[in-house]
């Protein structure tokens, strides 16, 4: 048996965790489920929004299922999957977009895979706000050695980008790439601007990149990316992005998609891997049964892959794909009318998932 950290999150995430749940244990996985708490709700009982046995858990068994968690907009606590990402260093966010049918898109057969660097660039956290001591400090070392002036009333976000960071990320993309048959990497960046950071990488990837002359490499600014992505999909394959780009550019993807309903994500590092939907918790629909656990469930294949359960993996997306396609047993946001009286709750979409699965 393998023991798998499940973290149920809150909102809509006790739900989806436990259709997810269902699904994999279906597949006949062996995998054994120690349940943990982290979110809103834990917060207002025990004043952390992850507790101490949480990342207990977490640690000890190095493989994490986690449900939606509530991130406060301008106030309270950090994000807790930047917070997972950096305390277990899961360097490498993978999010694959790739078209189900039946699913509402204004695109057919997109299959991208989305490698985002997960701990360095403007998500670092180093930040210094507006009017505190430190910051007009900071401020005044940078107008002593620069041209170019900051006024008293700015807030700073620092963005470092390291060799060492791209190198494992950017191998990362190129290992996928290969383990899975993939026959490009495209580096994606800001170098024609930022010529220090955004250039580190892209002088770090031509050099990782010469290291695997199986794959074909290229390099792509980002803001011509978010263009090529929408006019010719078909001609990418591998993206590999630093921080901030990786994040819109996967929300991007999985708009071509059809949405993070169907998106799923895993961050994984040298020592842990901690796989989610990626989307938000949606806590009005806490409680109602309603929402797709397509994506957490896609997660949990994702999971199964790289638990070496690649008959599982697959059997488990096939079903969910056929589900999909037989556009019966889904929840109201895949009907082709969201008011459809026919579409079913979360469970039973679970349901559906499971009466399909064939190892």
């Amino acid at each position: 048996m393998t023991k798998v950290t499940l973290i149920t999150g809150d909102g809509i995430g006790p739900e989806i965790a436990a259709a997810a749940r269902r699904c994999i244990d279906a597949t006949g996985a062996r995998i054994e489920w120690e349940t943990a708490e982290a979110g809103v709700d834990v917060m207002e009982r025990l004043g952390t929004p992850i507790p101490d046995e949480t990342m207990d858990l977490v640690r000890r068994n190095g493989v994490v299922l986690k449900a939606p968690i509530t991130t406060p907009v301008g106030t309270g606590f950090r994000s807790i999957n930047v917070y997972l990402r950096q305390a277990l260093d899961l360097y490498a966010c993978l999010r694959p977009c790739r078209s189900y049918p039946g699913v509402r898109s204004r695109y057919e057969n997109i299959d991208l895979v989305i490698v985002r660097e997960n701990t360095e660039d403007l998500y670092a956290g180093i930040e210094f706000e507006k009017g505190k001591d430190d910051t007009a400090e900071l401020i005044a070392w940078i107008n002593a050695h620069s041209k170019r002036r900051i006024g008293p009333d700015a807030g700073i976000s620092i963005k470092p980008i390291s060799v060492a960071g791209t190198q494992r990320i950017v191998r990362f993309a190129f290992e996928y790439a290969r383990r899975n048959g993939r026959r490009k990497v495209t580096s994606v960046h800001k170098a024609n601007i930022m010529k220090f950071s955004d250039g580190l990488w892209l002088d770090v990837s031509r050099q990782v990149a010469q290291e695997y002359p199986d794959i074909e490499f290229e390099d792509r600014i980002v803001d011509n990316m978010c263009m090529q992505l929408i006019q010719k999909p078909e001609l990418y394959d591998v993206l590999v992005l630093p921080n901030l780009y990786g994040d819109i550019i996967s929300d991007l993807c999985a708009g071509l998609v059809g949405g993070l309903g169907v998106a799923p994500g895993a961050n994984i590092g040298d020592h842990g891997a901690v796989f989610e939907a990626t989307h938000g918790s949606a806590p009005k629909y806490k409680g109602l049964n309603k929402v797709n656990p397509t994506a957490l469930i896609l997660s949990g294949a994702l999971m199964l892959r790289h638990l070496n359960m690649t008959a599982r993996a697959d059997a488990l997306e096939r079903a969910v794909a056929a589900v999909i396609a037989e556009g019966r047993d889904v929840t109201y946001d895949m009907k082709p009318n969201r008011d459809d009286p026919t579409a079913v709750g979360t469970s039973q979409m679970a349901d559906a998932i499971i009466r399909k699965i064939r190892v």
